[in-house]
């Protein structure tokens, strides 16, 4: 294993123009998170174990069995809800001590031929399941409620809920999985480059095809053009939040927009929501544009500076993952009937997706000399 004091890509921050100078090994200061190709995997395996060792408590009985039929005010739009545990608990259980066996497996660098392909299989599947699969909008309204949120936490919730409205285990229980997927993405990412014989932290094969960079100018065009499907994509949600507000029932019922009416504050919401979406898309030109780059003039205390590509790899690529489970649960939901519902909210798998496209071109445009292989 590379030393995690020479495995992440320069951070350091200079003037627009200007090349900063190569570290030596002494100057390289390690971080925390350059040792995820190492801490993905052992926190892969620790999920699986506790995530397992309490889906076998639901199935023998036990309280909390965070997939069951509740009252509707406290129940989340995941996939396997509602369902009985003792149906889906041995499932999970099931499911996770597969998990804490590839894992191991994974971390001794075992497995060739069909035994690497079982095993990458089953990571894979873990990952994408638990990140988009069985979660819902929950991380997503989190996201973009998190400034009042945090303002809740000292003031309270206005009228008679409580955070514990907000924050219940069920929904409590989808930000769980959801990180379990994230660690089985990573474990399986650095599993897969391992036995592959690629660098573990940037991916490039040593001095073969993908060691070369990709033409930068063709990474932009390519990126723009996801970025444009990204912000197109945001427009149904916009438009039908803006018209609410305004009295316009498009894609509902008359009835449905008197009842939204009538409830304190909730055209004020939509409104609200449109407007950070709309914002959004504004702020995803930073992946094609200069000042994405470059800190602009308004950003005064950084003006001119080169941005670190994490600075817009990893709020944006985080974005894009939560906004797909959002969008799959409104296919789920989705009638006809009041199409402006959900229907919008479909275009989120689109948006998501887009914006991960982008997000990885920039970061390919971006990146450095990897200061594990030194490529780049």
């Amino acid at each position: 294993m590379p030393d995690t004091e020479t495995d992440t890509e320069s951070d350091t921050e200079t003037p627009a123009g200007e090349t900063s100078p190569r570290t030596t090994p002494g100057d390289r200061r390690p971080r925390w998170w350059s040792g995820w190709p190492d801490w993905s995997g052992h926190l892969a395996v620790v999920w699986s174990a506790l995530y397992g060792a309490a889906a076998l408590y639901w199935a023998f009985g036990g309280d909390g069995y965070p997939f069951g039929r509740v009252h509707e005010d406290r129940s989340s739009g995941s996939i396997l809800e509602p369902s009985r545990a003792e149906v889906v608990a041995p499932v999970l259980a099931v499911f996770c001590a597969l998990g804490v066996v590839t894992g191991l497996l994974m971390l001794r660098r075992l497995g060739s031929g069909r035994v690497r392909k079982a095993l990458l299989a089953y990571g894979w599947a873990a990952g994408i399941a638990l990140t988009l699969l069985i979660p819902d909008y929950s991380l997503l309204g989190l996201l973009a409620f998190s400034p009042a949120l945090l303002v809740f936490v000292f003031t309270g919730v206005p009228g008679p809920q409580d955070l514990g409205d907000i924050l219940y285990w069920h929904r409590g229980n989808l930000m769980i999985v959801f990180v379990g997927g994230l660690l089985w993405v990573a474990a399986t990412l650095a599993y897969q480059r391992r036995t592959d014989g690629r660098c573990v932290y940037c991916g490039r094969a040593p001095h073969g095809p993908g060691s070369a960079s990709a033409d930068p100018a063709m990474l932009r065009t390519w990126g723009r053009r996801a970025v444009w499907v990204a912000v197109l994509s945001t427009l149904p949600y916009d438009i039908t939040r803006i018209a609410w507000y305004f009295d316009v029932p498009l894609g509902i019922t008359d009835a449905f927009l008197k009842e939204m009416r009538d409830t304190p504050n909730m055209l004020e919401i939509g409104l609200g929501l449109g407007v950070v979406s709309t914002l959004g898309s504004l702020l995803m030109h930073g992946l094609i544009a200069r000042w994405g780059e470059v800190w602009p003039r308004w950003v005064w205390w950084k003006k001119g500076r080169t941005i670190h590509p994490a600075t817009a790899v990893v709020p944006a690529g985080f974005v894009a993952v939560v906004l797909i489970p959002g969008g799959l649960m409104a296919v789920r939901g989705f009638e006809l009937t009041s199409w402006g519902v959900t229907g919008p909210a479909i275009l989120w798998v689109v948006w998501g997706a887009a914006l991960g496209v982008a997000t990885y071109l920039y970061y390919l445009r971006r990146r450095g000399v990897c200061r594990s292989c030194e490529q780049g």
